[in-house]
C-alpha cells in the first residue's frame, strides 16, 4: 500500500517499493526468454555436446551452451514480439510481458535481435563457426519460418516447425566437433518426431485459445478425434527412431532397454489419449486428463531419454 511506513530510528519512514518494481520488470524481461521451454532445449544442447566424440575444453563448453541458452531466449523474445495479437486473444498467454502492456513491442524486438547476434557471434568465437551457422539457422527457422510463416497458415505448423526444438544437440555437438554426422543428425531427428505428439497433447485441451486466435492447430482445423489418432500414429513412429544410436552402434544396450521402457510407457499414455472418453466430435468428457497426463510425461520422457544417451556413453560404454 502506498502509505505504508516502517519505524527507523523512532521516526516514521515510507516503505520503499522501488525494489519490488525493479524485479517485477526483471521477471518480465526473463519471461520474454521463455525459460520454460528453453530449459528442455539447453539440456538437450548439453547432451550433444557431451556425447560428441571430440573433448571441448570446459570453459568453451559453458559458453556454448549459454550461447544455445540465450539464442532459444532471443527466438522466444522475437516469438512474442510477432505473436503480440494472438497472445492477447488466449488465456494462456494474455498475461505475458508484450500484450498486457509491461513490455513495448520495439524494446521486445530490439532485445531478441541483439540477443541473437550476440549469441551467434559468441558461439562463433568461442567454438566455431559451424556451431554458430547451425545456431543462427536455428534462430531463422523458429522466427521466420515456423513463428512467421508456418504457424497461422497450416496446421501442420508444429510437424515442421518442430525441426527448430530439434537443432540444440546438433549444434552441442558442432561446437565440440566443428563438423555434423549421422548421429546428431538422429539425435535431431529424434526430438522432431517427439514434438507434434508432444505439442498436440498439449493442444487438445487448450484447442479453445487457438480457435479464438484462429490458429490453425490440428484440433480447431481437423478435430479432437483425428488429433487424438496423430498422437497416437506419431508417438509409434518415435519409437523405432529413438533406438537408431543403438542400431548404428553408437549407444549400448543400456540406453536402448531405457529407451524401450520410455516409449512403452509414451505408447500406453497416447492409447490413453484414443480411448478416453469423447463426446461425438472427439472432445474429451474427462477435462482432457489423459492429454494432460501425455503431455507432462513427454517432457520427463525427453529429458529421460537424452539423460540415459549421455549415461550410457559416459559411464557405461
Amino acid at each position: 500500500m502506498s502509505g505504508a511506513t516502517i519505524e527507523k530510528g523512532g521516526a516514521q519512514a515510507p516503505l520503499d517499493a522501488s525494489s519490488g518494481a525493479d524485479f517485477s520488470e526483471v521477471r518480465d524481461w526473463i519471461t520474454l526468454l521463455k525459460p520454460r521451454v528453453m530449459t528442455l532445449v539447453v539440456f538437450t544442447g548439453i547432451v550433444g555436446l557431451l556425447v560428441a566424440p571430440a573433448p571441448i575444453h570446459p570453459v568453451l563448453g559453458v559458453a556454448a551452451i549459454l550461447c544455445i541458452a540465450v539464442a532459444a531466449g532471443a527466438a522466444g523474445a522475437i516469438n512474442m514480439w510477432y505473436d503480440r495479437d494472438i497472445d492477447a486473444l488466449m488465456r494462456r498467454t494474455a498475461r505475458r510481458p508484450i500484450p498486457s502492456g509491461r513490455i513495448a513491442p520495439n524494446a521486445a524486438l530490439g532485445y531478441g535481435l541483439t540477443l541473437s547476434f550476440a549469441s551467434v557471434a559468441v558461439m562463433g568465437l568461442a567454438t566455431n563457426w559451424v556451431a554458430a551457422g547451425w545456431l543462427a539457422f536455428s534462430i531463422f527457422f523458429y522466427v521466420v519460418i515456423y513463428t512467421m510463416w508456418l504457424k497461422r497458415r497450416t496446421p501442420q505448423n508444429i510437424v515442421i516447425g518442430g525441426a527448430a526444438g530439434a537443432f540444440p544437440p546438433v549444434i552441442g555437438w558442432a561446437a565440440a566437433t566443428g563438423d555434423v554426422s549421422l548421429v546428431p543428425l538422429i539425435l535431431f531427428a529424434i526430438v522432431f518426431m517427439w514434438t507434434p505428439p508432444h505439442f498436440w497433447a498439449l493442444s487438445l485441451w487448450a484447442h479453445g485459445d487457438y480457435a479464438r486466435a484462429k490458429v490453425p492447430m490440428l484440433p480447431v482445423t481437423h478435430g479432437a478425434r483425428e488429433t487424438r489418432r496423430q498422437v497416437l500414429l506419431y508417438t509409434i513412429a518415435l519409437i523405432p527412431v529413438t533406438l537408431a544410436p543403438w542400431f548404428v552402434g553408437f549407444s549400448g544396450l543400456a540406453y536402448a532397454a531405457a529407451a524401450a521402457i520410455l516409449g512403452a510407457v509414451f505408447l500406453w499414455h497416447a492409447v490413453r489419449v484414443v480411448r478416453e472418453a469423447q463426446d461425438e466430435a472427439g472432445r474429451s468428457l474427462l477435462n482432457d486428463a489423459a492429454a494432460r497426463a501425455t503431455f507432462k510425461y513427454s517432457l520427463y520422457y525427453l529429458f529421460a531419454l537424452f539423460a540415459a544417451l549421455a549415461v550410457d556413453r559416459l559411464w557405461i560404454a
